[in-house]
Parts: structure tokens; sequence; C-alpha cells
């Protein structure tokens, strides 16, 4: 008894596994993971479907220690914190048992997430971002789960040709639409937005991590010529980020961080700069089209080189979602053009209304479901698990 009572005294330095094991079967039926923060803006509407709405059951495992989550008071939400450590993830995923298993991670099998070795368990991946599943990430990423809850029709494509070209087991290729963009939406619609009151111009610069990215190229440049132009700037850091690119994040705190009309932003759940801001800058970000199509607002993109996460990328046909949509849905500057970047800023500003239905129509194409995303993927998942209890 005293090993127990020792580990509720630490709080969440240990882990809340075995309280998940003592569990029934059926007490786990609908299982979902998050390995970050990120994931719990992704199961959001879903989770909120099924629970608040639909009054059913469901177990929350996450990696992330402030997970809002584990502070919820939902009964029908019963949460885990089985921690961070790939040792414990690995011989924990190993021996799991659930009906269904819902995340956001890819890589599923080829990482220290495996299937079980106990229990056949289903798994259900949500694809968290509107990017085509053949650029951003690792080439097998998808090949291994049962389901997939796809944000818009080019993601069934280029998973199917791979499934034909690879000879891969048919998974099942859900048209869910997108929670992320549909919480964003929402906000936009029902949130009194704040405005920039400042006389300057209040630029978002949402860049995403990666070598090529715009945080660790010309970041530092493109925030100098903002501020020299008198706009304010906002960063928006990536939470990967925050891990991987920690020197050009130094670099450009120590030469603004004195600068009135600079702001770094490191918490990604705040959304208040894009409600405030007038024109966001990024790059390959998933972001900026998220935010292209919440706001309607034109996105001002700069052309790093594309954020190619898988080296097999020509395999498969289609040019990727992110690369298609950036002309429709905003300007490409080059980088050797960023001496324009306060012009093609007031052109852009200029132009919203031109954009704001051109925006909307490709949306509406685009991603199934906007508006529903969270209950769609709650039908799905009661009935997979009422055709697994069969």
């Amino acid at each position: 008894q005293n090993m127990k009572f020792t580990k509720s005294i630490f709080g969440k330095d240990s882990n809340d596994i075995d309280k998940f094991n003592e569990l029934d079967l059926d007490e786990r039926s609908i299982v979902f993971y998050a390995e970050n923060i990120a994931s719990f803006v992704t199961f959001d509407q879903i989770i909120y479907e099924l629970t608040e709405k639909m009054g059913n059951q469901i177990c929350y495992l996450t990696s992330a220690k402030d997970d809002p989550i584990l502070k919820n008071k939902n009964k029908n939400i019963r949460s885990f914190y089985i921690g961070d450590s790939e040792i414990t993830k690995l011989k924990f995923f190993l021996e799991l048992k659930a009906k269904v298993l819902v995340m956001t991670m890819p890589d599923l099998g080829t990482f220290h997430i495996k299937r079980s070795k106990v229990y056949p368990v289903h798994y259900v991946h949500i694809l968290h971002s509107v990017h085509s599943t053949h650029y951003a990430y690792r080439n097998t990423a998808f090949d291994n789960f049962d389901t997939i809850f796809c944000a818009g029709n080019y993601q069934i494509e280029e998973i199917q040709e791979r499934e034909q070209k690879f000879n891969l087991k048919k998974k099942e290729l859900v048209k869910i639409g997108h929670g992320t963009l549909d919480s964003l939406i929402n906000e936009v619609q029902n949130t009194n937005i704040k405005r920039n009151t400042s006389n300057n111009k209040l630029i978002l610069i949402a860049a995403s991590w990666g070598s090529n990215g715009l945080l660790e190229t010309k970041c530092q440049e493109i925030v100098r010529i903002l501020l020299e132009s008198k706009f304010n700037v906002i960063l928006r850091l990536h939470p990967m980020a925050l891990k991987k690119s920690n020197k050009s994040i130094q670099k450009i705190e120590k030469e603004f961080k004195d600068h009135s009309n600079f702001k770094l932003e490191t918490n990604i759940r705040n959304k208040e700069s894009l409600f405030l801001c007038d024109c966001m800058i990024s790059d390959w970000s998933g972001l900026a089209i998220e935010y292209a199509f919440a706001f309607e607002k034109p996105v001002l993109f700069i052309d790093t080189p594309q954020k190619i996460n898988n080296p097999d990328c020509e395999q498969i046909g289609s040019v990727a979602f992110e690369k298609k949509i950036r002309p429709q849905i905003g300007k490409i500057l080059s980088l050797s053009q960023l001496s324009l970047l306060p012009s093609e800023i007031n052109q852009l500003l200029l132009s919203q209304n031109k954009f704001k239905e051109e925006i909307k129509k490709i949306r509406e194409e685009t991603v199934f479901n906007v508006g529903n995303a969270g209950e769609q993927g709650a039908k799905y998942l009661l009935e997979l698990k009422k055709s697994l209890e069969s």
C-alpha cells in the first residue's frame, strides 16, 4: 500500500498506467492517445460530440503533463497520464488492450508505438492537418493503420494510389473533415474579434520548423524589414521549433527583445494573435491554410524550399495540396524579393475582398463536412465500436 501512497504525493511525476490497466475491457472500448498538446486540439470536437452530446464514455491517454483534459471534470472522460518515456510507451502499447485506439501520431509500427501483441486493437489515425500525405510525412507513415480520418478527397486519392502501387492492405478511408479548422471557424463566428487598434499594421509570422523553413533561414531578416517599415510583428513558434530550432530563436530574441513592436509567441493554444493580425506571413505551415480558410483572408507565402519528409514523394503522382493551394489563397514571394515585403503586404490588404469569395469557394470544394467534422468522426467511432462488439 505504501508505494501507492508515495506515488500520489508526487503528482504527475508518476504515471497512471496501472490505473488504466485495471479497467474492464468494456470500459476501454474507445481510447484516444495524445502524444502532445496539439493532439488535444485535433480530438477536441470528436470527444465533445461523443461524451457531452451522445453521452458515451471514452478513455484518454496522454504523454503531455499539461494536457488540459487531465483537469477535465466531465465524468464521461477517463484521463490517464502515461508519461513520455520511449521505453515505457513501447512496452505499454505492445501490451495494450482496447477495442479502438484513436491517434494523431503517424508512423504506427515503425517507431516506438507498435501494434498490440496481445489484443486485436483497431487503430484509427486522424490526419491532423490539411497537408497532403506524401510530402510532409514519412513514406510508411500511414501504412499500419486500419482506418484513417481524411480531411479532403486528395488525401484519400494519395493513400489509395500508394496502396495500389505497393500492394498494401486496404484501409478504411473515411470522409470526416478537419476538426481543428471547424474549431477555428467556430471561434471566428462566435468571438467578438479583437481588432488590432494600433496605427501600425500587425503582422503575424507563422513559421514551420525544419532546416529549410522560414525560422532557420530568413526569419530574422523578415522581422527586421517589417520593424523598420513600422509594422508590429508577432512571431508564432511551432512547439517543435522550441525543441529543434533553439539557436535561431535565441538569435532573433537577442536582436529584437528590446523592440517594443516585436513579440515572440510560444503558446499555440493562445489564438489571440490570429484574431488580432492584419496579415499572416508563412512558408509551408498547415496553420496558414487553416487561417486562410477560417478567417477568409489571404496569406503572404515566402517561398522557402518545400517541406519534404519523404524522399520518395515522387512515387505518388499528384502535386501536394499545400503546394497547389498557395497561389489560390494568397501571394507567393521569392526569397530574393524580401525587400518588397512592405509593399506586398499593403497590396494584399487592399485585395482582401477579392480573396474572400475565392477562399470560401476553395474551402467548400476541398474540405469534407466543414463545420461538422466532430459529429461525423464521433458517429463513425460508435459504429466501429458496435461492429467490433457484434
